[in-house]
């Protein structure tokens, strides 16, 4: 098995609110790949006095040491079990109510000798290759559903935030665990895999650079930092074009390529 993983922030003069982990025990029978992505509030207003790396690095600490231990919780419960964790962490001093409390997409898989379990909440991607080459793309679409005039206010947008009819990620509520993508697929279908935030996704989703499976050749063959510069110069082209269509000039991306 091979795992490589590339993080990159989207300014310097910012932290990386993305995080990733990758976890292949000595038995060498399975493994776990962990994705999240911290959405930013805007002015800093979260209710909270953490900063978002501080939450996706509790969240994400808890969900890669519960995958790797926990072989008898589904994803979807290790995910609520891990949100309960990083909310009791911070309740007391946190208005956890509040519409913009720290929250993070996630995509994770798990392997063993036999299945190959996913999880996706927004709009991380989680990509499969099977045998014959052919990708997979799990994705939750549900904010993309979002009429694009209602995404371009943030108010509009925060009253379908973890509601009913809008989109949900990773934030206070261990309920929120049930409304991910989740699925599995027998290990011998699946001989490689791939996780990303919507930074790495742009390549695909906002510039139409390739399609999945053209995104996945260049995770196995250049490897995930290649592609997440790829995704730097057609930012970088876009803006002196005169900007993108929608988002940051520059988003936080990260990438995780597994082979099974």
């Amino acid at each position: 098995m091979r795992t490589e993983a590339v993080t990159l922030p989207g300014s310097p003069e910012r932290p990386n609110e993305d995080w990733v982990a990758a976890v292949l025990p000595g038995s060498g029978a399975g493994g776990t790949v962990v994705v999240l992505d911290g959405v930013t509030p805007p002015a800093g207003d979260d209710g909270c006095v953490h900063t978002v790396p501080w939450f996706t690095a509790r969240l994400g600490g808890a969900l890669t040491e519960l995958s790797a231990s926990r072989s008898d919780l589904t994803l979807a419960e290790i995910l609520a079990l891990a949100i309960r964790r990083t909310a009791d962490a911070h309740r007391d001093t946190c208005d956890l109510s509040h519409v913009r409390t720290p929250q993070a997409t996630v995509a994770m898989a798990r392997w063993d000798a036999t299945v190959v379990e996913h999880l996706v909440l927004s709009d991380a991607a989680l990509l499969l290759r099977a045998a014959d080459g052919s990708v997979r793309a799990v994705l939750d679409d549900r904010l993309d559903r979002v009429p694009a005039e209602v995404r371009r206010s943030v108010a509009a947008t925060d009253r379908l935030r973890n509601q009913e009819g809008g989109f949900f990620t990773a934030a206070a509520d261990p309920a929120v665990a049930g409304r991910a993508v989740t699925g599995t697929t027998p290990r011998a279908r699946v001989r490689a895999l791939a996780a990303l935030t919507d930074g790495a996704t742009r390549w695909v989703e906002l510039f139409g650079a390739g399609d999945w499976a053209e995104c996945f050749e260049v995770l196995a063959t250049e490897g995930p930092g290649a592609l997440i510069q790829r995704v730097r110069a057609l930012e970088t082209a876009a803006a002196g074009a005169g900007g993108l269509r929608r988002g940051k000039p520059h988003d936080d991306a990260t990438a995780v390529y597994a082979e099974l």
